[in-house]
């Protein structure tokens, strides 16, 4: 028997047009990814629960791996986000949940999800999360959120992503969220103004130096590092860094450009400043792969640029909603 949330078929569903043509990263970060389809699928806008991303940092080692705030989604969207304690087997859990209307949030190992074809599927071990919205434990049959759309799974790929040969006793349980749906109607008419009290939050958290100054102090000690380093370091840095910071700041300008459709003026100025940071950040990302290939020296000045953009950007967004 086959238990739905919502009912797609992968071959006619429309993906968000933040994962659509004409984007700098069409991919941004496997959690916020899924929610971005996942919000989409019920109905709501997943653009006006994005001004966290004002607030992205750069960790020491590490761009933040930014997420939706749960408080955000239950603020905007009635979502209630809870832990789910795996204390019977996976499937189970998935079986009685998805039974419940409630999707759920789940790391998996792309090594058996056909979506990943070309990259980890059938080839490397590799965590991710999925939102599973349908399940058919007799026909062996799973239908999940990933990457930039909805997908489906099934035969030995559904037993081995569930871990139903699992004979050792030492794997972990993956972490588990469940998506309880409240009653909040996706189109309240206040979706802005609230919003808008989210941007002005985030934007109090915002880092109040410069992270492009310390991102770069960093990056020129990796650098002689990284050019003794294969291609596997290249994407692993890259995800951490320039992919992390690249594909937020481009949701904070279609962020701005929401706001401006939805009568906020004079947001063309800070909404070019992060657009173009994106945009940077792809271009230097072409950069360190061909230094990193030839062992060839790297100009930094581009990051020394998005740090001008940067500021710019947010002071004008600061001085106007913070």
């Amino acid at each position: 028997m086959t238990r739905q949330v919502v009912a797609f078929d992968p071959a006619q569903y429309e993906r968000h047009p933040i994962h659509g043509d004409g984007r700098v990263w069409t991919e941004t970060n496997c959690y916020v990814d899924i929610w971005i389809e996942l919000l989409h699928a019920l109905g709501h806008d997943p653009v006006a629960a994005l001004p966290f991303t004002v607030a992205i940092d750069f960790e020491g080692d590490q761009w933040t791996f930014f997420k939706y705030p749960l408080l955000d989604l239950y603020a905007l969207y009635g979502l209630d986000v809870q832990e789910l304690n795996i204390w019977r087997p996976l499937v189970v859990h998935l079986e009685e949940q998805v039974s419940r209307g409630r999707p759920v949030l789940v790391e998996l190992d792309s090594y058996y999800l056909p979506d990943t074809a070309g990259t980890a599927y059938k080839r490397a071990h590799v965590k991710t999360t999925a939102a599973v919205t349908e399940i058919d434990v007799e026909q062996r049959r799973l239908g999940y959120f990933h990457g930039q759309g909805f997908h489906r799974l099934e035969g030995d790929d559904f037993v081995d992503v569930l871990r139903l040969r699992q004979t050792d006793p030492a794997m972990l349980a993956p972490y588990t969220e469940i998506v309880k749906i409240g009653s909040t109607s996706p189109a309240r008419p206040n979706d802005v103004a609230l919003s808008l009290q989210l941007l002005s939050r985030h934007l109090a958290m915002a880092p109040r130096t410069n992270p492009f100054v310390t991102f770069r102090a960093r990056f020129s000690q990796d650098l002689s590092a990284l050019l003794e380093q294969d291609l596997d370091a290249f994407h692993q840095y890259s995800f951490a860094t320039l992919r992390q910071y690249g594909a937020a700041f481009e949701l904070t300008a279609t962020y701005l450009a929401w706001l401006a459709s939805h009568g906020e003026p004079d947001l063309d100025a800070p909404r070019g400043m992060f657009q173009a940071i994106a945009e940077a950040a792809k271009m230097f990302q072409f950069q360190l792969a061909r230094a990193m290939a030839r062992r060839t020296p790297l100009d930094l000045s581009p990051i020394t640029e998005m740090g001008e953009r940067w500021a710019c950007g947010m002071e004008a967004l600061k001085a106007r909603y913070q």
